[in-house]
C-alpha cells in the first residue's frame, strides 16, 4: 500500500466487488450462481502455533515452509506471486510484438525496439563501455565549476542526478498548480545512514561500495591503484552529501519539506551555483519560484562545490555516469553492480533472468503504451465497474465510523466527512493515455542510447508541467503495476488494473475473504488521507491545518500508542520496527481493517455463521488479511527495509494491528498470557 507524495513509496493492494453506496448487501447476489471456492487453504496455515502467540505464523506457517526465497529474489510473498504472473503476461505481449511481421503502431514499434536491443547481449558485451565514452569525455573536458554545473544540468536530464534532485509536482499549498521541487540527492547508496552509522554492517557495506566503485573505474580503463584513489574521492563527496541530508523520518514531515522561495533567494542561500544558468539549461527559462524541500542541504551543497577541488568533483561526476549506466552496459558492469546492490545490500543470490530485467526497462520507458496493450488483453470492464462500487461501499462505512468517533469534535468531523466524500477514485487505467510521439527509440540505436532517450523524454515530460495547472487525469502509476496509492495533493486513491486479480481478489471466493483482502486495502488507502501526515491536507489537497487544536492533540496521543507498539516489535535479533518512520502505514492498516469490517457487516453473508474448513466468516475475514502479508524474506533485505521502508515488515503488519481489535480476542481464543495479548487499556483506537 502506498502513500503517494512526489514519488510512489512502495507497494499496495486492492480489488473489486459489490454494488451501490448503501446496498453493500448485494455483494453476494453479484456472484450470481458462481460456485463459492475455499480461497483460503488450511495447508497454508500452521495449526501448531496459537493465534495469540504468532498470528502471522498461525495463518501462514505452512505456506512459509513451502516457499523459501527463490535465488533471484530477496523476498517472496503474495505480491511477488502476482508480480511474477504479471511479468509472464507482459512478456507474452512483447513476444507478440517481436514476432509480428509488421507493426503499424509507432508505440508498439518502440516497445519492440527497446526490448530487442536490451536482449542483444552479444552487441552489448562487444561494445563494453563504448556507449559512455562520450559522456566520460565530457567530464574530462571540464575547465571550471561553472562548466561543471552546465554538465550537471545535462546529466539531470537523463536522471543521473548528481548532487541533488529535482522534479515537477503539485504545490503543497496551491495544489491546482505544478511547481519545481528541489531535494537532497546524489548518493550511490540508498540512504544517508549507510554513510554515517558506525555499526559493523554499515562499515562493511561502505567497504563493499568502495570496491564497487573501484571495480567499475577499472572497467573503464583505470589501473587498480588509480581506481582505488578515485573511489576515495567519490566517497569523500558522497559522505559530505550524506551528512548534510535529512533522515527519512524528517523527510516525512510535509511542513519541514515545504519551503517555497524565489530563484533570487535560492541564489543567496547557495551562491556557488549559478542557478539561472542551471534552470535555463534544463529548459526552465523563466522560472520565478520553486520549493526547496531540504534547505540546509542546498546551502551546504554550495559550500561543498566551492571548497572541493574540481578534479575531485569531476571524479564524482564520472562515477555518476558509470553507475547510472552499468545496468545497460556489458555483463562485467552488470555483474559488479549486482554484487553490491543485489548481494551485499539485500542478500540476493542470483540476478533476475535477462528478459525480466529488460522488461523492467521497457516498462519504465513506455509504461502507458505497454499498459494500453495490457488492459486491452487482460482487464475486463466488469472488474473496473465492481471495483468502483466496492470503493463506494468502503466510503460509506468510513463515513459511519467518523460520525461515531468519541474523540473528535463535530466541527472536525464535518470537514473530515467532506474530505472523504471529495476523494477521487481511479480504477484500472487512465482516461487519457500518454503521448509517446516525441520519444525517439529504434532498433538501430544501442540499448544504452535507447534508455537515455527514454530518460530524457521522461524528464522533459515532467519538467514541462512547471507553472501549469495540474492535470487531474494523469496517473502516477501504470495500469500493469501491482500496486495502489493515495495522493494527498490530489486527494485521490488509485488502483491500477494489475492488482485487480488473484491472489488479492477472487470472484468465486466468499465475501469474508474478499473484504479481508481488497476491502482492507481500499480502507487502507482511504485512511491515508487521515493518517499522521495525510490529515494535514484538506479536501482540495492543500497543506492546511483544518483540525481543531484539541482534536489534533487527541489524535497525536492515540498515534503515540501505535508508535510504541511497533517500536517494541522485534524483527531480527535486536532490530526493531521504527514506529515513527512507519506510522502512516500502520495507521492506515488499522483503519483499513476497521473500515472493511464495517462494510462487510452490511453483506448478507456476514449474518451467517456458516463455516468453511472449520472457520467462520468472521475468522476468515482476519485470516484473509493475514495471508496478503505472508512472505519469506532474507535477513539482509529485512535489515535494509527496516532502515529505508516506511512500511512495516509483513509479520508486524499482521501481529500488531490485529490485537488492537477487541473481537479478534474472542474469535481466536486469545487469552492473557499469550505473547500478542494486549490489555484493553493499551489498545489503539483511532479510525
Amino acid at each position: 500500500m502506498s502513500y503517494f507524495k512526489l514519488l510512489p513509496l512502495s507497494a499496495a493492494i486492492m480489488l473489486f466487488a459489490s454494488c451501490e453506496n448503501t446496498a453493500v448487501k448485494n455483494d453476494t447476489e453479484m456472484k450470481e450462481k458462481t460456485e463459492i471456492t475455499k480461497a483460503l487453504d488450511k495447508a497454508d496455515m500452521d495449526l501448531s502455533v496459537k493465534a495469540g502467540e504468532n498470528f502471522f505464523e498461525f495463518a501462514n506457517g505452512g505456506w512459509i515452509k513451502a516457499n523459501p526465497v527463490p535465488s533471484d529474489k530477496t523476498q517472496y510473498g503474495s505480491f511477488t506471486v502476482l508480480y511474477d504472473n504479471n511479468q509472464k503476461k507482459l512478456k507474452s505481449l512483447v513476444d507478440e510484438l517481436q514476432n509480428a511481421e509488421k507493426l503499424d503502431n509507432p508505440d508498439a514499434q518502440k516497445i519492440a525496439a527497446i526490448f530487442k536491443t536490451g536482449m542483444d547481449t552479444a552487441a552489448i558485451n562487444k561494445a563494453g563501455f563504448a556507449p559512455i565514452e562520450k559522456d566520460l569525455a565530457e567530464v574530462d573536458a571540464l575547465q571550471s565549476k561553472e562548466d561543471m554545473m552546465n554538465l550537471v544540468a545535462k546529466m539531470h536530464q537523463s536522471y543521473k542526478s548528481p548532487f541533488f534532485s529535482i522534479m515537477a509536482s503539485q504545490d503543497d499549498k496551491n495544489s491546482k498548480m505544478v511547481i519545481l521541487h528541489m531535494y537532497q540527492g546524489g548518493l550511490g547508496m540508498p540512504d544517508r545512514d549507510y554513510y554515517t552509522k558506525d555499526d559493523e554492517l554499515s562499515k562493511k557495506l561502505r567497504v563493499d561500495y568502495k570496491n564497487l566503485i573501484k571495480t567499475e573505474f577499472t572497467l573503464v580503463g583505470n589501473d587498480a591503484e588509480t581506481a582505488g584513489k578515485l573511489s576515495d574521492e567519490v566517497m569523500q563527496v558522497e559522505t559530505t552529501l550524506a551528512k548534510n541530508s535529512l533522515t527519512r523520518l524528517e523527510l516525512r514531515d510535509p511542513f519541514t519539506t515545504y519551503n517555497k522561495t524565489t530563484v533570487e533567494e535560492l541564489q543567496k542561500m547557495s551562491p556557488a551555483i549559478n542557478w539561472n544558468n542551471y534552470f535555463n539549461n534544463i529548459g526552465l527559462t523563466d522560472l520565478k519560484d520553486l520549493n526547496i524541500g531540504t534547505v540546509n542541504f542546498i546551502k551546504e551543497l554550495s559550500k561543498l562545490i566551492e571548497n572541493t577541488d574540481l578534479s575531485v568533483l569531476k571524479t564524482y561526476l564520472k562515477w555518476k555516469v558509470i553507475n547510472g549506466a552499468s545496468s545497460f552496459l556489458s555483463s562485467d558492469f552488470e555483474n559488479a553492480n549486482f554484487d553490491f546492490y543485489g548481494k551485499s545490500l539485500s542478500g540476493q543470490k542470483e540476478m533476475r533472468p535477462r528478459w525480466k530485467r529488460v522488461l523492467g526497462t521497457t516498462n519504465g520507458a513506455l509504461g502507458e503504451a505497454v499498459g494500453k496493450l495490457y488492459v486491452e488483453k487482460y482487464f475486463p470492464q466488469e472488474a473496473k465497474d465492481r471495483m468502483v462500487k466496492l470503493v463506494e461501499n468502503l466510503r460509506t462505512a468510513f463515513e459511519g465510523r467518523i460520525k461515531n468517533l468519541d474523540w473528535m469534535s463535530d466541527v472536525t468531523k464535518e470537514k473530515a466527512i467532506a474530505k472523504l466524500k471529495g476523494i477521487t477514485v481511479k480504477v484500472g487505467y487512465p482516461d487519457k493515455w500518454k503521448d509517446y510521439t516525441d520519444l525517439k527509440i529504434n532498433d538501430t540505436q544501442s540499448y544504452y542510447e535507447n534508455t537515455q532517450q527514454a530518460m530524457r523524454f521522461a524528464f522533459n515530460f515532467n519538467i514541462n508541467k512547471v507553472g501549469k495547472e495540474h492535470d487531474k487525469l494523469e496517473w502516477g502509476m501504470t495500469p500493469q503495476t501491482v500496486n495502489a496509492y493515495y495522493s494527498p495533493n490530489g486527494n485521490e486513491i488509485v488502483f491500477p488494473a494489475a492488482i485487480l486479480q488473484a491472489p488479492f481478489f477472487d470472484m468465486n471466493a466468499d465475501d469474508a475473504v474478499n473484504y479481508g483482502a481488497i476491502g482492507v486495502v481500499i480502507g487502507h488507502e482511504m485512511t491515508h488521507g487521515f493518517d499522521d501526515q495525510g490529515r494535514n491536507y484538506d479536501i482540495d489537497g492543500n497543506l492546511n491545518n483544518w483540525w481543531t487544536e484539541e482534536d489534533a492533540t487527541k489524535f497525536d496521543a492515540k498515534t503515540k500508542i501505535i508508535i510504541n507498539q511497533f517500536n517494541k516489535y522485534v524483527e531480527l535479533d535486536s532490530l526493531h520496527v521504527n514506529g515513527e518512520l512507519t506510522l502512516g502505514e500502520n495507521i492506515a492498516d488499522l483503519g483499513g481493517l476497521n473500515i472493511a469490517w464495517d462494510a462487510y457487516q452490511m453483506t448478507e453473508e456476514s449474518k451467517s455463521n456458516q463455516k468453511i474448513d472449520d472457520y467462520s466468516p468472521a475468522q476468515r475475514f482476519y485470516l484473509s488479511y493475514a495471508t496478503i502479508w505472508r512472505q519469506t524474506i532474507l535477513d539482509e533485505e529485512l535489515i535494509r527495509r527496516l532502515k529505508e521502508d516506511v512500511h512495516s515488515p509483513g509479520d508486524a503488519r499482521v501481529n500488531v494491528p490485529l490485537f488492537n481489535i477487541d473481537r479478534v480476542y474472542d474469535l481466536f481464543n486469545v487469552k492473557e498470557g499469550d505473547k500478542l495479548y494486549r490489555a484493553k487499556k493499551d489498545r489503539a483506537y483511532i479510525w
